[in-house]
């Protein structure tokens, strides 16, 4: 199957914002998924991430939620700067993750009324956002995502949800994902969590070595995790 990149430009009153859609060869519309980058912004690992999805016959959409040219690397000192503007300013993410949302639904590439979302790290809690909205997507996975609920309300979640959770990982320890699941059990949402055993954060990242901090790429929760985002699809658009 031939796969195309394209990249995608949305404007609002802070910028431009550069995202990257990876369409897939074939005729007609395809389901559309929403790809959220982690604390890094829009990188080529989520460019071939894409790829890998696309491959399934979906047309995925990489989405920059900080805004063209703010990305960084872990080798600086401030690298999680443009993910604290939003973490500070949840309703600014949430505007943030709904306009990706309407750019992904307006493409032709795309079948308007059947989408879903996909997301690493910060871009677990941009889906879990999206989801919280009441956005119509069919589904949302997040991958080794932040599980804080924001301090407003939230609509009620139609969106299904697939967590995948790396039981050692610090950012999203035991607690906080029980929370998690009972947050999304009193919204009504229908959720799966999947946890791996000595499994940290950022387990599908391969740049990550920081296993004294508890970031670290495992390979077994990595393809695991990937056939699991494969079955739920599947389910979703099957």
């Amino acid at each position: 199957m031939s796969i195309t990149r394209r990249i995608v430009m949305h404007y609002d009153p802070s910028g431009p914002f550069e995202n990257m859609a990876v369409i897939p060869g074939g005729p007609g519309p395809k389901p559309g998924i929403l790809l959220f980058p982690n604390v890094l912004g829009t990188k080529e690992a989520d460019f071939a991430y894409a790829e890998k999805v696309a491959g399934l016959g979906y047309t995925v959409l990489v989405a920059d939620v900080f805004g063209q040219g703010k990305r960084t690397t872990r080798a600086e000192e401030d690298f999680g700067r443009y993910m604290a503007e939003l973490n500070n300013n949840r309703l600014l993410l949430r505007e943030r993750v709904t306009a990706a949302h309407e750019l992904l639904k307006a493409m032709t590439e795309v079948e308007e009324s059947r989408t879903a979302a996909i997301g690493f790290c910060f871009g677990g809690k941009c889906v879990l956002d999206l989801a919280r909205s009441g956005a119509d997507i069919a589904g949302g996975v997040s991958l080794h995502g932040v599980y804080d609920a924001p301090s407003f309300p939230n609509a009620a979640i139609r969106a299904k949800l697939l967590i995948c959770h790396g039981w050692d990982d610090p950012v999203a320890p035991p607690d906080v994902t029980v929370a998690l699941a009972a947050e999304l059990t009193e919204a009504g949402c229908d959720w799966q969590l999947h946890a791996y055993g000595h499994v940290g954060h950022a387990f599908t990242d391969q740049s990550a070595q920081l296993k004294d901090r508890g970031l670290f790429y495992s390979a077994d929760a990595d393809r695991r995790s990937f056939r699991a985002m494969k079955d739920f699809l599947g389910d979703l658009f099957g």
